[in-house]
Order: C-alpha cells, then sequence, then structure tokens
C-alpha cells in the first residue's frame, strides 16, 4: 500500500505528530501502525494525568521549550475541541534544610522558563494550600494541571481521521523495514506499506525499530516501571491537589508524591525500579531476552553501578509498604499504611546511551529517509503537540528536499 508518510506508533506523540502533519500537508496520503488494538495501551494510556508547566527543565533544552510551548498548545486544543482539564495547581514541598537550596534553584529555574506566576511559601503558608502536608518551606506552581491523556489522544485520532482523512492501522506490528529506490517499505505480518518518509514513535520498541534501517544505535530504551497506590476514598481529604518533592538532582526520578486524578482519587508514588520486561507493569512481569537486552548494555551497567544504592531503596519501597508509607509521611505524616490501596503502573521509556548515561532531553535522530525519536519522557504528553510540530518542521525539510527532485509537487499546498 503506497502512503506519502508512514508513521509508526499510535501513542500521543504519533498521534500529535500526524495531526500536525495534517494541518500542513492535508492532501498528503499519511497512516499511523499501531501494533496494540487501541491508540494509546502503553505510555501514554498509563500516564499520570499531570500538566506539567516546565519548572523542573533546563532552560533552553528541548524539554523545556516544547513544554512550554506544547502546555499552551495542549490547553488551547482542550478549550476548542471540548476536552476536560483543570488547573489546580501544586506545591514543591522542601522538607529538610538540606532541600533549601535545591528548592530555591528550581524557583530561579522556573522563572527562567517564563513562570511569573510561582511564588515562594513558608512552611506555615503550606497549611494554606494543602491542609494535611508540612514542610519548611515551598514553590506554589499555578500553572500545573490534572487530565485524561488517553482522551487527549482519542480527540487526536478523531480529527486525524475524521476530519484530515488520515488513516490507522491497528494490529499492525512492524517486523521489518526496507529503504529501497528512494522509498521506505515497512512489513508488518498481514501487510506492507510503502512511502517517500518514514517518522518512528514508537516509544518503548522505538530503539528496535530505528535498529531496522540504522546499523550501530549508540542508545538503547531501558524500561522502567512506575508503581502507583492510591488512597482510600475515606482518606481522600488528606489531599486536595498535587504534592511533590524537591527532586534530588543525583537521581533522574523526581520521587514519591501526591496527585489528585482527574476522574477522581488520589494517586501516591510512584516507586520507579527496572523493569525486566518492557512492557512489564506488574512485579512478576519478566521476559528474558528483554532483559537480558538491558542487563549486558554497557551503558546501563554504567548506570547500575552509579545508581544502585538509589535503585534499591526503589526495589525496596517497591516491597516494603512500610517504606513507602515513611517516603509519603515526609509530606503528609497522616498517611498510615491502612490509608493506602493497591494502584495502577506505568513504564518509562528511557533512553541510555552506550557511555552510561541516561539521557535527559528529547531525542530525535535522522537520516535522508527516516526520522526516529528515540526519547520521549516526561513532558511528553503536555508537550505532544509541540513535539508534533518540531518533527513535522523536520519532515517539512526533508518533502522540500524531495521536492527539489521531483517528490510531492502535485501534493504540496502552494
Amino acid at each position: 500500500m503506497k502512503y506519502d508518510i508512514t508513521i509508526i506508533g499510535g501513542g500521543i506523540v504519533g498521534l500529535a505528530t500526524g495531526l500536525k502533519l495534517k494541518e500542513e500537508y492535508p492532501d498528503l496520503k499519511i497512516i499511523i501502525l499501531e501494533k496494540e488494538d487501541k491508540i494509546a495501551r502503553h505510555q501514554t494510556g498509563n500516564n499520570s494525568g499531570v500538566i506539567h508547566a516546565g519548572v523542573y527543565y533546563k532552560p533552553g533544552s528541548l524539554k523545556a521549550l516544547n513544554c512550554r510551548n506544547g502546555y499552551q498548545q495542549l490547553l488551547d486544543f482542550c478549550d476548542r475541541e471540548n476536552v476536560k482539564y483543570d488547573l489546580c495547581g501544586k506545591l514543591i514541598v522542601a522538607t529538610g534544610k538540606e532541600e533549601l537550596l535545591r528548592l530555591e534553584n528550581l524557583f530561579q529555574r522556573g522563572k527562567e522558563n517564563g513562570l511569573d506566576k510561582i511564588k515562594k511559601i513558608s512552611g506555615e503558608q503550606i497549611k494554606e494550600y494543602e491542609p494535611h502536608a508540612t514542610g519548611i518551606a515551598a514553590i506554589h506552581v499555578p500553572y500545573t494541571g490534572i487530565i485524561d491523556y488517553k482522551e487527549v489522544s482519542s480527540k487526536y485520532a478523531e480529527i486525524f481521521t475524521q476530519r484530515y482523512g488520515g488513516e490507522i492501522a491497528l494490529n499492525s506490528k512492524v517486523t521489518s523495514i526496507k529503504i529501497d529506490k528512494g522509498e521506505v517499505t515497512v512489513f508488518t505480518p498481514e501487510k506492507h506499506y510503502t512511502s517517500k518518509l518514514l517518522v518512528n514513535t514508537a516509544g518503548l520498541y522505538s530503539d528496535k525499530v530505528a535498529a531496522m534501517t540504522q546499523k550501530n544505535l549508540d542508545v538503547r530504551i531501558i524500561p522502567f516501571r512506575g508503581e502507583y497506590t492510591e488512597l482510600t476514598e475515606e482518606k481522600s481529604y488528606l489531599v486536595k491537589n498535587l504534592i511533590y518533592p524537591v527532586p534530588d538532582p543525583k537521581f533522574p526520578f523526581l520521587g514519591v508524591h501526591f496527585t489528585r486524578m482527574i476522574h477522581g482519587g488520589i494517586e501516591a508514588g510512584p516507586n520507579a525500579v527496572w523493569a525486566f520486561k518492557r512492557e512489564g507493569y506488574h512485579k512478576n512481569s519478566f521476559k528474558y531476552d528483554e532483559f537480558m537486552e538491558s542487563l549486558v548494555w554497557p551503558g546501563f551497567r554504567k548506570v547500575m553501578k552509579q545508581y544502585w544504592k538509589m535503585g534499591m531503596g526503589e526495589f525496596y519501597r517497591s516491597y516494603s509498604k512500610a517504606a513507602l508509607v515513611r517516603a509519603l509521611q515526609r509530606l503528609v505524616p497522616e498517611v498510615q499504611s491502612e490509608d493506602l490501596k493497591t494502584g495502577g503502573a506505568g513504564v518509562r521509556a528511557q533512553a541510555c546511551n552506550r557511555n552510561g548515561g541516561l539521557v535527559d532531553d528529547f531525542l530525535i535522530d535522522e537520516d535522508q529517509y527516516v526520522l526516529n525519536v528515540l526519547n520521549a519522557p516526561s513532558p511528553a504528553a503536555t508537550a505532544s503537540l509541540a513535539i508534533g510540530e518540531t518533527i513535522a518542521k523536520r519532515v517539512s525539510k526533508k518533502i522540500q528536499n524531495k521536492t527539489s527532485l521531483g517528490y510531492f509537487e502535485e501534493k504540496l499546498r502552494v
């Protein structure tokens, strides 16, 4: 089957990319291939549902730029398309004096990222925002919100297909890719799809897809499972909105926190642990070949050596409810073991380079025919439209280059 552009991956980034490409080039024939029987099954569908404001990210980084741009695009989209969200705000709370300098640095970083309305509050003022939280100082971030990204993805898909005539092929797992004579052919068990350009937004399997056309790939996706608990309905009053700790710069994850969900309830967590399967949502999830792929990757072995103490602490909290409760009590002392029930889990596709670095920013790699999105961590859902726009601009350059060679002329808008 012939197309102009093929996108692999029906998560929120792939859908946003298809939408942005269709907005720019409505006459191009574009298809999104998704291996599951419905869209947004993995990272997007198991997202905590937070609209991130951009306070954590290094000014000028792709994360910071796409988050701020994507944040406003997301809100505008939801207002226009009647998708429910709530800008409830959040607190970032320092519970010890050793965290005060880090809190101040976060405040300054937020200001540099254009968050003019964030403000510092005292330990006493914390109770005005979160009556059951405790700390010695905090930052209030009024921009932060909550949403259901599955609903956002469904709306992206609806507009992409019904308004713009794009196609989505479900149950279409990619088995191989061939580039020949200026065309890219993607093979699935049932069909094959030939196009001029390919965009890889396959998330947890983005490196696998990239390796089908690129030899000696220098990054590997390492899956990390985020395990959540929930407050019981009777104790949900302990948290009004979102309460976060001051992140430890020595550890690549934010730490346990509390999040009110858009459809009700309070999530607590996560424990961030290495998953022994790329789509391993349970403690007993295990797939030998994927486990070994992570274990033998030289970069990940260096990561384990660097973070082994913190990693063991995360695993300990995963299996010890008492340890998790102690971590949560630093923010909300009234939380007790009996106040928690088992929640959901998500798996983060974390890119790790060969030299032992966990890639912190968005990572996009491309050649003449293929564009691979190899790292799209949080805030990818918030920033999805901005990321889609960034990818669409890069694709547009490829289209313009190919136009000079005789491709696409009849379909491009003049």
